[in-house]
């Protein structure tokens, strides 16, 4: 039995779906299904006798508690978070109050739970906090990737939570030997993610003929993971990786923002001709945000070697099946924007 936080979020609701097309032990998804969170993500699960979802915030160290006792998972993962850098700047308190705090309560329910574990039972438990790149701040076009030696310098509300987040879980290995592994990914994209990501946000507005947003100049980079990619990345580090340590896990696949929202209209065009102006008329440079880090690029060395893995997309080939699904998926885009009180 596996226990997943946010499994109705973006790379939550991929993981439970990966997971059990290649696995036969059970899912119990949690999730507090706020905005970013929609049961609708799990449809092609729901019937699965395998799958069992409850609804709940990871700020219940009690609930979360009752939960242990009741499945008792052996695996543990954290995708619950509230992600989106915009939100963080303009309400950064809910941020901390989620991820960190959040965080907290979760690593504590746990370390209770580990307590009560035979000694057969420890050793086959383990925690995986899933954070970001973004912890490790910003390079520049010199600069060398990220590895995991990289200190941390976040610099938006988002980037500190989870870099708080992760310092909650490095704690809780080193004081109470719970069994933690760590795992910081660059940008994912792919089907679920919520449409008011770089990505999405671009698809849907070319097809609806308006504006697509661009900050600055477009010049920030940003390496990107096809969202299969790293689930398949965050099993392995879950099954395979050595209690105590973190991973990074990217794409190989840095690319200018402007450079991506390009390639989306080329792309969407060969899938759904515009009838109206070119796709790339639509492209508006806008004021930049405040703090907006300039580069993220990760090393994925010591994943490849210990953990032999490396993502089978590349960027040009992700983004088409992305493209497709979000053509094709009207329906789940309708119902996440009147959820978010966008439609």
């Amino acid at each position: 039995m596996i226990f997943v936080t946010g499994s109705a979020g973006f790379i939550g609701s991929n993981f439970v779906l990966e997971w059990l097309s290649q696995n036969e032990e059970p899912v119990i998804s949690y999730d507090k299904l706020t905005y970013a969170g929609n049961i609708e993500n799990l449809d092609l699960c729901i019937r699965d006798p395998r799958h069992t979802f409850i609804e709940g915030d990871i700020c219940e160290t009690d609930k979360l508690l009752q939960i242990f006792h009741e499945y008792e998972p052996f695996f543990v993962i954290n995708f619950a978070a509230e992600s989106h850098v915009d939100r963080s700047i303009t309400s950064p308190k809910i941020f901390f109050e989620n991820n960190v705090i959040g965080t907290l309560n979760l690593f504590e329910a746990c370390r209770r739970y580990f307590q009560e574990l035979s000694r057969k039972q420890k050793s086959n438990f383990r925690i995986l906090q899933i954070s970001t790149d973004e912890v490790y701040g910003s390079l520049s076009t010199e600069e060398k990737s990220f590895t995991e030696e990289n200190r941390f310098k976040p610099n938006s509300p988002y980037s500190a939570s989870k870099a708080s987040s992760d310092h909650i879980a490095r704690s809780y290995y080193s004081t109470y030997s719970l069994p933690v592994l760590i795992s910081n990914c660059s940008n994912n994209y792919g089907p679920y993610q919520h449409p008011e990501k770089l990505i999405p946000l671009t698809i849907l507005n070319l097809i609806k003929g308006i504006k697509v947003p661009v900050y600055g100049k477009g010049k920030q980079i940003r390496d990107w993971v096809f969202v299969k990619d790293n689930c398949e990345a965050q099993m392995k580090i879950m099954k395979e990786g050595e209690i105590g340590e973190v991973y990074n896990v990217g794409g190989d696949n840095e690319k200018e923002n402007i450079e991506v929202v390009e390639l989306i209209c080329d792309v969407l065009q060969t899938i759904k001709p515009s009838t109206r102006k070119p796709y790339k008329d639509l492209i508006s440079f806008v004021e930049d945000r405040p703090g907006h880090d300039f580069r993220y690029s990760i090393d994925n060395t010591k994943i490849n070697d210990s953990l032999n893995w490396k993502p089978n997309e590349s960027f040009e080939s992700g983004l088409q099946k992305t493209i497709e699904w979000y053509v094709e998926n009207d329906l789940w885009v309708k119902k996440v924007l009147e959820k978010s009180g966008k439609f």
